[in-house]
């Protein structure tokens, strides 16, 4: 997720620019709370990624 489309009700800026402390705040929370695995996207993105990695696998293991 992203803060993209999140107003701040103090600087009424985007969140994701951090004009003022709590635009920055939320940011900082937002990031902890995505963790480590928020790279692969949506869970969509990491079953597209695990099936190709099969198909690759499988070609690999194929005999000539």
């Amino acid at each position: 997720m992203t803060a993209d489309w999140l107003v701040c009700a103090n600087c009424a800026g985007r969140v994701s620019e951090g004009r003022c402390a709590v635009c920055r705040a939320e940011l900082a929370r937002l990031r902890q709370e995505r963790g480590p695995w928020a790279v692969l996207g949506t869970p969509g993105a990491l079953i597209a990624i695990l099936l190709g990695l099969a198909a690759v696998a499988l070609l690999v293991a194929r005999p000539a």
